[in-house]
């Protein structure tokens, strides 16, 4: 505990630090959540940084309309009860209008908190049950206000997998009804799209096998593959994040899995594809937004938002990086509009979100994904990309596979 109180004070001096402001200059307080050293700190890695970019480039270009945001980082090691903490003591000392948040069990243990005190909550976890801001939905968990990410929920994501693997099926040719498994860690992250997943999966014609328990830590998974291989899965999802999944696909080659791996939006990005090589061809995973090579390294507003930390003109970035950008931006011009208003506050920014339709962040065209949220529902978008791990003689890629419009159901809020 002393250790991460330490690392915590350290990285909120250097928070404080990257910030530049001037004594007397105004100032609006954003909270910032990572995990560089816990379980999910290979994807954290990399969107950590895109927030921390983005929020530095936008206080050297006018910040919020001329005001300064003052943002402080803190690692929580993906541990709820810190995030909790966390949040606690920012109510009492820095006060955040608006925090950028992470993982599924803390954002999911904070949405009371945060809409009691209207405060607009920017998650990286993409939980279907932050979707239903006023609770209407039988589904929904607790309704969720204040609560917001990008891209399409784990939900969704899973759904766009599914609808694409059925597709895949029939394309092969291949007879009868496709078997489908859910993969993942007992935790609320790989938990969060399984029952809605498996549901529509089996509305799709997949015969629905139980699910198959690995942990977010990595591991040797070979238990695990040879239960997968044993129940003759066709398809399995990979609730976990890449690390996690890298150990998984390897063990599951050595004892020749056949099955068409899908993988979550932090399920499967570079690290896997380079870690894996020829073990890993053929996942297939959602991706949100522009890669780093097939446009985002060309846009303006990226690379300028890169060099902020970047130590070369040329510095490659990830999937997680370009998403975390993303994000933020969201956020700030969501801050940018509630401020012409003089409402620079959570209530403000949650209804300039509620505001946006069809919208991407001023500057990042082509790169974000357009995004639609209402006062009714929190899914910015049904869109899935599905990509793929190619490997051919050593050359690895990714390679799109298709668009996914998963149906935006009024049963499927919050779920």
């Amino acid at each position: 505990m002393k250790q991460w109180l330490k690392n915590t004070t350290i990285l909120l001096i250097l928070g404080a630090l990257s910030i530049g402001t001037a004594w007397g200059e105004e100032t609006v307080s954003v909270g910032h959540l990572t995990d560089y050293t816990g379980p999910t700190a290979g994807v954290g890695a990399h969107y950590g940084p895109g927030v921390r970019d983005a929020l530095n480039y936008v206080n050297t270009n006018g910040g919020i309309n001329g005001k300064q945001i003052k943002f402080e980082t803190v690692d929580y090691s993906y541990r709820a009860d810190r995030a909790v903490a966390t949040y606690k003591k920012w109510k009492g000392g820095l006060k955040p209008v608006v925090i950028q948040g992470w993982g599924t069990a803390d954002t999911e243990a904070l949405v009371r908190f945060i809409a009691r005190d209207k405060v607009t909550y920017v998650s990286a976890s993409y939980s279907g049950h932050l979707t239903d801001p006023t609770g209407k939905s039988d589904r929904t968990k607790s309704k969720a206000p204040y609560n917001f990410f990008y891209g399409p929920s784990y939900s969704d994501g899973c759904r766009g997998l599914v609808q694409w693997a059925m597709d895949d099926w029939k394309a092969k040719g291949s007879e009868g009804k496709p078997k489908f498994t859910h993969m993942g860690d007992n935790h609320p992250y790989p938990n969060a799209p399984k029952d809605a997943c498996r549901a529509y999966a089996e509305e799709l014609g997949f015969e629905i096998l139980p699910k198959i328990v690995y942990s977010m830590k990595p591991a040797d998974s070979k238990a695990q593959c040879l239960s997968l291989k044993d129940s003759g899965a066709n398809y399995a999802f990979l609730g976990n994040t890449s690390g996690s999944n890298i150990s998984l696909v390897k063990s599951c080659t050595t004892v020749g899995v056949e099955a068409q791996f899908l993988a979550n939006i932090w399920g499967w990005d570079e690290n896997g594809i380079n870690a894996t090589q020829a073990a890993g061809d053929g996942v297939a995973w959602v991706v949100a937004g522009t890669p780093w090579n097939a446009g985002a390294s060309d846009n303006a507003t990226m690379k300028a938002i890169s060099a902020t930390s970047a130590k070369s003109a040329d510095q490659y970035r990830g999937l997680h990086y370009v998403r975390g950008v993303c994000s933020t931006m969201f956020m700030v011009d969501a801050m940018k509009m509630a401020d012409k208003k003089g409402e620079l506050n959570g209530t403000g920014i949650k209804q300039a979100m509620e505001s946006m339709t069809a919208y991407v962040p001023a500057g990042l065209e082509g790169v974000c994904l357009p995004s639609t949220w209402t006062n009714e529902d929190h899914r910015g978008t049904t869109l899935v990309s599905v990509y793929k791990a190619m490997f051919n003689d050593g050359d690895v890629k990714m390679d799109k596979q298709a668009t996914v419009e998963v149906p935006r159901r009024p049963e499927w809020l919050g779920w």
